[in-house]
């Protein structure tokens, strides 16, 4: 057990490490500003971002396996996960609707936009309202 707590502080602290070897041109000053990556910079950073990965991979292997062996141990009880309900079977609709229903279900529909469009109370012109003042057109009146 102890061996893990070792393992996960070393892979913690290989991330900070990492982290600080991605910062540190501009940490410390070897970088110019508004200027191109110089060998150094790109060198330091791509090192660093790998030893970030490396450490965060590692430091989570280990964090699993403490978890793990905590759980042997009977130190920690994992929550047994409650079986989901299974979804109600909905009988599929017919799989061929005619174009007569269809036209049925849509001629409500239809009238009523039929019936928006042709309103001539309008007073925005062709713009559309929004209760008493255009959506369009709102800066002219100011």
């Amino acid at each position: 057990m102890i061996r893990k707590f070792v393992g996960a502080v070393a892979s913690a602290l290989a991330v900070l490490a990492g982290l600080w070897l991605m910062i540190a041109p501009w940490a410390l000053g070897s970088q110019p500003e508004n200027a191109d990556w110089t060998g150094i910079t790109t060198s330091q950073f791509w090192t660093g971002l790998g030893v970030a990965v490396v450490g965060l991979a590692g430091a989570i292997s280990f964090a699993l396996a403490i978890h793990e062996d905590l759980v042997a141990r009977g130190l920690v009880v994992v929550k047994p996960r409650r079986a989901e309900p299974e979804p109600e079977v909905v009988p599929a609709a017919p799989a061929q609707t005619s174009s007569a229903e269809l036209a049925t279900l849509l001629a409500p529909l239809v009238e009523a936009l039929r019936e928006d469009m042709n309103r001539t109370d309008r007073t925005g012109g062709e713009h559309r309202q929004n209760g008493r003042i255009p959506l369009v057109g709102v800066e002219e009146n100011r």
